[in-house]
């Protein structure tokens, strides 16, 4: 008796189908109906009902397909515990602001002396280095679905309007976005960010207008002293939470009023088709189910972040 097997076995059982079975194997049919028989030999048993119409687990097989997934399980973990890394490799972007901190005090208090090395990528890019396995896990904001990757919720990040400090609005409590109408919008490109433009640029429509194109490019400490320095009035947006540690006297930081502007922050890490099951390695004793743990404690934890910051 293999794993492979064993893999097998428990695919088509999910599947109840050999050809579904092995696309997802991504090994031909007569491949897999092939170890199948050579597993029931084994046995000495049939472990599927199979007719022209339909695949069935026979009682036989229904008993095997717990058994064949904790064996796979074990196998996994016997191999991760001996390829185990010496630490967290994690792609970040900017805005992350003070939840970072929290989720790094909060992972060191678990882990202590595990390392973590952080990683400064593009959206797309962050999401590929995961599939591929160059880092362990990263932080994505309301990203499409990617093959090969699940997204663990964390929290939801309101983002915050960025003024002139000598703008008339910058004195106002919050904002509606329709205050904003008559005032370019300085944004990050799409290509960098499409969720975030996306988000900005659809409640704008939906707010009665489309917003006046100003600069585009550049990094957000450029944009913030443009907007700063106040000759041609404009306006972007950051996220709350890291509004609270940029340090920019000459622009306000305005909250929107309710419902507000906000994007879904998870944790993307690699998923992994073993025993039939799409699963993440986030058991409790591994580091990155360590890290994944302290990434919701942080986030319950966490200030309401939108509230106005001077």
């Amino acid at each position: 008796m293999e794993l492979r097997q064993l893999s097998y076995f428990v695919t088509v059982a999910d599947e109840l189908h050999f050809g579904r079975a092995a696309e997802r194997l991504h090994i031909v049919q007569s491949a897999v109906s092939q170890q199948i028989r050579r597993l029931e030999r084994e046995l000495g048993a049939e472990l599927f009902d199979r007719s022209p119409r339909h695949v069935r687990l026979t009682g036989a097989g229904q008993r095997l397909l717990p058994e064949a997934r904790a064996v796979l399980a074990a196998a996994e973990r016997a191999r991760e515990a001996v390829a185990r890394p010496t630490g967290l490799r994690l792609a970040t972007s900017t805005g992350l602001g003070e939840h970072l901190d929290r989720i790094l005090a909060e992972f060191a208090a678990r882990a202590p002396g595990v390392p973590v090395e952080l990683v400064s990528a593009g959206a797309r890019e962050r999401l590929e280095q995961v599939v591929d396995g160059r880092v362990d896990a990263a932080f994505v904001r309301s990203c499409d679905p990617v093959p090969g990757v699940r997204i663990v919720p964390l929290w939801d990040d309101p983002l915050v309007a960025v003024l002139p400090a000598t703008h008339p609005l910058a004195a106002r409590p919050e904002l509606a976005l329709g205050d904003l109408a008559g005032l370019p919008l300085s944004i990050t490109p799409r290509r960098a960010n499409p969720a975030l433009v996306d988000l900005v640029v659809g409640a704008c429509h939906d707010a009665g207008f489309e917003p006046v194109p100003g600069p585009v490019g550049g990094s957000l400490q450029d944009r913030l002293a443009t907007i700063g320095a106040g000759v041609v009035p404009q306006w972007t947006v950051v996220y709350a939470s890291h509004a609270r540690v940029l340090h920019s006297p000459r622009v306000a930081f305005v909250p929107f009023g309710a419902p507000g502007l906000a994007l879904a922050t998870g944790l993307a890490v690699r998923a992994k088709a073993t025993a039939g099951e799409e699963w993440v390695r986030e058991r409790p004793g591994g580091e990155l189910g360590v890290f994944i743990e302290a990434c919701r404690a942080a986030a319950s934890s966490a200030v309401p972040a939108g509230a106005r910051t001077p």
